[in-house]
């Protein structure tokens, strides 16, 4: 009796202790989840989205993206597109419009968003696509972030110099020193290394042609240097940090992996690396992101909290998917989570 008496109280722990484990939920790795995972399967019926940029305009965030050239069921191709889809928290995303390729120069395609508000209206600039060397940057307009009036003097911009082969793509304008200063990313003549470069126009402008001065004039103002870079820097993004430059960019073209760096600028146009490493690599085998974590967008909410948004996938791109970080700072270096 005595052994059965030790032996009941024994058998009921073991049994709510076994019972409590079945029914606690599993633990989940938020930090290997991201919060924002979006893809737009519009086109292809699978997530393909690329190259965010987002902005916050009346009361709400809109996220400006590249969609994918597709075939429709009539047999009507239609080149790349440029996807608007707006959120309340910056984590969940609906789309709700689309700008296609409309003009004559646009006819290939039109992608690589980047936007930023000026006077009461959304002001998007973004790559033509699809032809090679002249693919150049255009600019639009809108007063609701949906319908854009095109510019006048599209294509706004393509560089000059013998350092590069003429072509404009990745925009990214942004204000600074009283001056707008559009980074873009180029190519050598050879058309193998992807290299940036910068112009600027005044506070006054209309972002017409003929009113930007292109700065890097002698050479690029950021190349290709360190192993995990490839041949490739492009899909600059800027913030101003104490009155100092710092550019999040896209190192590596797509899948090598693609991952993103940091450098800084006291002027806009010299340029030095923050690290030889990068700053957001690419995922472990099996992540979503694991053939990479690339075009980065660098965007500043109206409290000052800032989020690096950037693009990545795990099939070698036959799917697309956008996220984004919460970063910190320490001075004026950002600090991922």
């Amino acid at each position: 009796m005595k052994k059965d008496h030790f032996t009941l109280p024994i058998c009921l722990l073991l049994l709510v202790t076994l019972s409590s484990n079945w029914l606690r939920p599993p633990v989940v790795d938020r930090q290997e989840t991201p919060k924002m995972m979006y893809g737009d399967q519009s086109r292809l019926g699978r997530p393909y989205a690329k190259d965010p940029h987002v902005v916050k305009f009346k009361g709400r965030y809109l996220m400006y993206f590249s969609i994918p050239a597709y075939t429709d069921s009539s047999g009507v191709k239609h080149g790349w597109g440029i996807g608007v889809a707006q959120s309340r928290n910056l984590i969940d995303w609906e789309k709700i419009g689309e700008i296609p390729p409309v003009a004559d120069y646009e006819k290939a395609g039109i992608c690589a968003p980047g936007a930023l508000l000026k006077d009461g209206k959304v002001h998007l600039f973004y790559q033509t696509y699809g032809g090679g060397p002249k693919d150049a940057i255009c600019h639009a307009w809108s007063d609701d972030g949906i319908h854009f009036t095109r510019n006048a003097t599209n294509p706004i911009f393509r560089p000059t110099g013998s350092w590069n082969c003429g072509r404009a793509i990745d925009a990214e304008v942004y204000r600074f020193k009283n001056q707008y200063f559009l980074y873009f990313a180029t190519r050598d003549p050879a058309y193998k290394k992807q290299l940036l470069g910068v112009a600027v126009t005044p506070l006054t402008t209309s972002f017409n042609r003929d009113e930007w001065q292109q700065l890097s004039t002698e050479g690029p103002i950021l190349k290709p240097e360190l192993p995990w870079e490839g041949e490739c820097i492009e899909g600059a993004s800027i913030i101003e940090r104490k009155g100092e430059l710092v550019m999040f960019y896209a190192g590596a073209y797509n899948n090598w992996p693609q991952q993103i760096g940091i450098a800084r600028s006291k002027d806009g146009l010299h340029w030095e690396r923050m690290q030889s490493d990068p700053f957001l690599r690419n995922g472990a085998p099996g992540s979503w992101n694991a053939s990479e974590s690339g075009h980065p967008h660098i965007f500043e909410d109206d409290d000052r909290q800032t989020y690096l948004f950037y693009q990545g996938n795990n099939d070698k791109g036959r799917t697309w998917l956008l996220s984004n970080e919460k970063l910190r700072w320490k001075g004026t270096r950002p600090i991922l989570p």
